[in-house]
């Protein structure tokens, strides 16, 4: 995971990911794209409905050696990779 990352950055897309990041490292099997969503939202409800689906729509594309899509509408940690 990107050490960088803070929950409570003053970045909006650096809160949303970190919290997507926090959210699929409790959830070994993955998290489904709604289900993800959902919890960033009840996270956080200041943050926009559209930023939120932005941020996590481009999880694989900006961090692909730390999650992946091992089907559609699943994200999950590539630490977790080898438990499938």
């Amino acid at each position: 995971m990107n050490k960088k990352l803070d929950v409570n950055s003053p970045k909006v897309t650096e809160r949303i990911n970190a919290k997507a990041f926090e959210l699929l490292d409790i959830k070994p099997e993955g998290i489904r794209y709604t289900e993800l969503l959902s919890m960033i939202q009840e996270f956080d409800p200041s943050l926009h409905p559209k930023t939120i689906n932005g941020c996590v729509w481009k999880l694989v594309e900006k961090f692909p050696e730390d999650i992946y899509k091992p089907s559609k509408g699943l994200f999950r940690l590539m630490k977790y990779k080898e438990l499938s």
